[in-house]
């Protein structure tokens, strides 16, 4: 006699994962996913340099070219960056006010995990890796951890 182990039967539904590596996939989030990245960099008053380094080293003429015409196919890095910086920007708005949501990430920050940075400089010299770390740092936050 064998024993199957199983799962407790549940209501959760876990949501299906976009295939970022499908081109069609990106066609249909690139539009809205810039538009939201630049609705996000000026409510948190960024410098362009800034904005182009969170978007993984974008040079001058690119970045100017995306804010005039954002139809276009954006690659799986830019698009992940994007989703873990809009990401951040919910949750900041889900925990605090508008004012301090827009601010935060450009105020001095005691938490151990920026090594005495602002949340901003922490993901500019982290990149990727920093933004996930952030988001799962304010994710942790709005569920009451």
């Amino acid at each position: 006699m064998s024993l199957a182990y199983a799962y407790p039967k549940s209501r959760f539904e876990p949501a299906v994962l976009v295939d970022l590596n499908s081109k069609a996939e990106r066609e249909r989030l690139s539009k809205s996913a810039l538009k939201g990245f630049f609705r996000l960099a000026a409510a948190w008053e960024l410098r362009d340099e800034d904005a182009r380094e969170l978007l993984g080293g974008l040079s001058s003429s690119s970045f100017y070219e995306w804010k005039k015409n954002n139809d276009r196919v954006l690659e799986v890095d830019r698009i992940t960056r994007i989703s873990y910086l809009l990401g951040i920007y919910k949750a900041l708005h889900v925990l605090y006010g508008a004012k301090l949501a827009d601010e935060w990430v450009q105020l001095p920050n005691t938490n151990p995990i920026f090594g005495g940075r602002t949340p901003l400089a922490f993901m500019l010299g982290g990149g990727m890796l920093a933004m996930q770390t952030v988001r799962k740092l304010l994710d942790a936050r709005r569920g009451g951890l």
